[in-house]
């Protein structure tokens, strides 16, 4: 997503860590180099770097005031070894024991506070840049092991049609090293029709899409050959099941 708060829109806020990274596996992040595409805030950027150590991780995204609050978390975040929304806090009670069992919890959360000791040099491992994925000019002379889409190919898919989307696909595999991970949560097709009439090209390009969500996979592995079925993983289900609150017509 693209605007300030989409993840804590669609992911319950008094949840310390995005529930993503409870299923992400070590070892497609752990040594690795990443990027992240549509990085929003960069909570799961900076998430991901004090989780699992990564070599690198790069955050972009379009909107140049979301990677201003990036580098804003990246340095607080960096101060407080505390990962979560400051949404995110223990509510206040009046006994005192509660209060410091709660406290307890959220110190071994996997997301919590972390003492300095333990935290990796964030600055070392976490950089964020404001572009157009799709369309920059920027030539990556770097390759990455991991790279990330959550929840972004919906607004590519609105803003540059069909040809967007592909241009998405091959910049990715141009970038993924041999062997690499791709990790891709796409928005169903269902939450395109709730959008479509965010802006005129938006509208036009709606009517004009004939890839449509679940066609990814097969666009992925069989037209643009780029990454194999073991190293593809896809969120969709998850993004459903696991990401929205219930029953509130928050998925956007």
């Amino acid at each position: 997503g693209n605007y300030r708060n989409y993840y804590g829109y669609r992911i319950d806020r008094n949840v310390g860590e995005d529930p993503r990274l409870e299923i992400f596996k070590k070892e497609w992040f752990a040594g690795k180099d990443c990027l992240d595409i549509g990085c929003n805030q960069g909570l799961v950027t900076i998430g991901l770097a004090m989780k699992f150590v990564c070599r690198s991780i790069l955050g972009v995204d379009i909107d140049k005031g979301l990677i201003e609050t990036a580098n804003w978390n990246l340095r607080r975040i960096s101060r407080t070894g505390n990962v979560a929304p400051e949404s995110a806090k223990v509510h206040n009670s009046s006994d005192s024991t509660t209060q410091s069992c709660r406290e307890e919890v959220v110190s071994e959360m996997p997301n919590g506070n972390i003492s300095k000791h333990e935290q990796p040099d964030l600055f070392e491992i976490v950089s964020f840049r404001s572009e157009n994925f799709v369309q920059s000019t920027h030539r990556y002379t770097e390759q990455y092991d991991t790279i990330m889409c959550l929840s972004v190919t919906k607004w590519i898919h609105l803003n540059w049609g069909d040809d967007g989307i592909i241009t998405l696909f091959v910049k990715i595999w141009s970038l993924l090293r041999p062997g690499g991970i791709f990790i891709m949560e796409p928005q169903p097709w269902t939450s395109y029709r709730k959008n479509r009439l965010v802006s005129e090209v938006a509208k036009e390009n709606f009517n004009d899409i004939c890839i449509y969500p679940e066609k990814f996979r097969e666009i992925l592995l069989d037209k643009v050959r780029a990454i194999s079925a073991a190293s593809a993983m896809f969120f969709s289900s998850f993004l459903q099941q696991s990401c929205c609150k219930p029953c509130s017509g928050a998925c956007r």
